[in-house]
């Protein structure tokens, strides 16, 4: 077994009491928008209006999800529970809902927040227990099961040391990985959050690790680096949907929303930029290669990788393409 590490969970949380009530509808902006600094360094607004991420569906492999919250009605379609053994993929940790907000909340329905990818949906795949914690069996069952099913992006936010130091070995999740790409799905993955110079995949792994930056685009100091052609994208205070019923991370908030740091969020807002290219009909590799080409470093941080992600200049260089 694997426990995530405390710097994308408890140690990191910082729970924001604020619930946007009332029904809304789709021409009602939301009520949280303007705490959602990452949307803007990204340059989604800038995207939005060439392509929202519709007609793709974004795996969240993960703890589960969150089934009745107000700002994911809509956006989920049929997933699995690897844990339990069942169809019914409920959060009881609270990571899973938070990363699911970031990447496709429902958006301009008058309550809660933005999406990263306003026109996806999301798929959730239980592997990981309450605790945050789950065997490299069912995350690999998770992936394949998850491209198997439709899905067209997949998210991990893994960013564990231990389970990095096993995929370094050359672990199962490679070859899963691998599967998924060959099925058409993008594989995005966290790049773990122990301030360590790492090569967590294989090299020639279809992966696109992502680093976490601040609201400064400057690297978290908790980020992960070294994996090759890395991105980075905001990851330090981080606004998302959490479970309206305790959970782990709900003991004493729950309002449905929530603030956490770690790769684990930086990594399901480059998901939400892969949904956009994959609207413009990319393919994995071509998804990976523009969000890749379009990173902006000007300092060259090697904390940084390739740089962080332009959401806005990676949707241009997909349009000329075609």
């Amino acid at each position: 077994m694997r426990r995530r590490s405390a710097a994308a969970l408890t140690a990191l949380a910082t729970l924001t009491a604020v619930l946007a009530t009332g029904c809304g509808s789709d021409e009602e902006p939301d009520p949280l928008r303007n705490q959602q600094w990452a949307l803007d360094a990204l340059k989604l607004p800038g995207a939005w209006g060439t392509a929202a991420g519709d007609d793709t569906v974004i795996a969240v492999v993960d703890t589960g999800v969150d089934p009745g919250h107000p700002d994911l009605q809509g956006r989920l379609v049929d997933g699995y529970d690897f844990v339990d053994g069942d169809d019914e993929p409920k959060d009881l940790n609270g990571h899973g809902t938070h990363v699911a907000g970031i990447a496709a909340a429902h958006t301009d329905n008058g309550v809660g927040i933005a999406g990263g990818a306003r026109g996806a949906k999301i798929m959730p795949v239980r592997v990981l227990g309450a605790d945050g914690s789950g065997s490299d069996a069912n995350i690999t069952k998770g992936i394949v099961w998850a491209a198997q099913h439709g899905a067209d992006v997949i998210n991990l936010s893994l960013g564990e040391s231990g389970l990095m130091a096993r995929l370094l070995k050359g672990g199962v999740l490679n070859e899963a990985i691998s599967v998924a790409d060959a099925k058409g799905a993008v594989v995005i993955a966290a790049a773990g959050n122990d301030a360590t110079v790492l090569q967590p995949y294989e090299v020639e792994t279809p992966v696109l690790v992502v680093n976490a930056a601040d609201r400064n685009g400057q690297p978290a100091t908790f980020t992960n680096f070294g994996a090759r052609d890395a991105v980075a994208a905001p990851g330090v205070d981080i606004l998302s949907t959490l479970p309206t019923y305790t959970a782990r991370e709900t003991l004493k908030n729950t309002t449905g929303y929530g603030k956490l740091s770690g790769t684990s969020m930086a990594s399901p807002y480059v998901s939400a930029v892969a949904a956009l290219l994959h609207q413009q009909g990319l393919s994995p590799t071509e998804i990976m290669r523009t969000i890749r080409d379009t990173a902006v470093n000007p300092s060259d941080d090697l904390k940084l990788g390739l740089g962080n992600v332009d959401a806005a200049a990676a949707v241009k260089a997909a349009a000329a393409t075609k």
